[in-house]
């Protein structure tokens, strides 16, 4: 188990803390939901941790192909409702890798991507889609 622990600021501003190892971070309400965004939102630390889950999840699969990740790269883009109730509809993900697409390796580590732990929590109606770059062979 881990415990996370926060505390409200004051105008729509939170702190966090890590337990584990005392890491903090501050969130702050987007600015097309009454906020400054002035620091990452709920919902960005969200898509944070789905690229973040991916590229590490990815890494932990790549050890048990004697395979090196370093460089990986990942962006994920995140998409918001237009109704009711407020929520991620899509969270569109590239990944660029160090290695190329005919890698033996390939194929499992887009397996890990998908099957990465955020990814199997969030609910299904959040597409998920992930692009791969591939470097050349």
């Amino acid at each position: 188990m881990v415990k996370i622990t926060g505390e409200y600021q004051g105008e729509l501003h939170c702190s966090a803390t890590h337990e584990p190892s005392g890491n903090a971070l501050v969130t702050d309400a987007p600015r097309d939901n009454q906020g400054r965004g002035e620091a990452f939102s709920p919902t960005d630390l969200v898509a944070t941790a789905f690229g973040t889950c991916i590229a590490t999840t990815m890494a932990i699969a790549a050890r048990k192909h004697g395979v090196e990740l370093r460089g990986l790269r990942f962006a994920v883009t995140k998409e918001m409702s237009t109704d009711s109730p407020r929520r991620i509809v899509r969270l569109a993900t590239e990944v660029w890798m160090p290695i190329p697409e005919s890698h033996p390796a390939a194929k499992p580590l887009v397996g890990a991507a998908n099957a990465c732990p955020v990814h199997q929590s969030l609910h299904p109606s959040v597409e998920k889609p992930i692009t791969f770059h591939w470097v050349a062979a």
